[in-house]
């Protein structure tokens, strides 16, 4: 068991790591997606920076390393014989992809923000709720044009439709990573969270020296 729990953590971790974003940017712009736009390396920035083709990329590779890394966790779990509940490991998986991508060892621990990670983990380990909140997603961003915005309360509205929709054995440890995974999320749009206060946020769709310019006329 501590063997395959290794093994489990290690796996996990280290596909959630992969920095799909940073790979995606070298391979066909030739740049450093940590050195234009906001810096960040998911989808987003690559959206903006790269084009929606080289984002929508992003976004499916950070999804499926997610998916990936929760299904060799129950692999894992199933090859350990382990009389525990799957779901826990499921839970242990996501819980170290979604951290992989937030502080991937490769690139000194300055990763993404967890979205399309988290939401490829759950979609595995609760696949309803995990749709109802990029539901939620897609209609915040039509409505509001604000990624970020979106994220955020998508994130935060997920622990409610898994307590919901998911049915089965639902072990503490499962409840708990799911609220510790959206927190996680959260957490890691501070600086989002403060321009959305300031009316500073980047839209969809919207170039961010506009934005700067808005941002200093409301300073006026």
């Amino acid at each position: 068991m501590p063997l395959a729990l290794l093994i489990l953590v290690l796996a996990a971790y280290l596909l959630g790591s992969i920095p799909s974003g940073y790979i995606v940017m070298r391979l066909f712009r030739k740049q450093d997606i940590r050195s234009v736009g906001s810096g960040n390396i998911g989808a987003t920035n690559v959206l903006r920076s790269g084009g929606k083709g080289l984002g929508a990329v992003t976004f499916l590779l950070d999804m499926l390393k997610g998916c990936a890394a929760v299904g060799l966790g129950a692999l894992v779990w199933w090859l350990a014989h382990s009389h525990a509940p799957v779901r826990s490991a499921e839970a242990l998986a996501a819980l170290f992809a979604v951290l992989g991508h937030v502080f991937p060892v490769w690139l000194r621990f300055r990763g993404g923000k967890g979205v399309a990670t988290g939401f490829g983990v759950f979609l595995v380990a609760a696949p309803w709720a995990a749709l109802a909140a990029i539901a939620v997603f897609a209609v915040v961003l039509a409505i509001t044009r604000y990624v970020s915005l979106a994220s955020i309360l998508g994130a935060a509205i997920f622990p409610l439709f898994a307590y919901y929709l998911v049915r089965g054995d639902r072990p503490a440890f499962f409840i708990a990573v799911q609220a510790i995974v959206a927190l996680l999320i959260i957490v890691k749009h501070h600086q989002n969270i403060r321009r959305l206060l300031a009316g500073t946020e980047s839209r969809l769709g919207t170039k961010r020296s506009e934005t700067k310019k808005l941002g200093a006329k409301k300073a006026l």
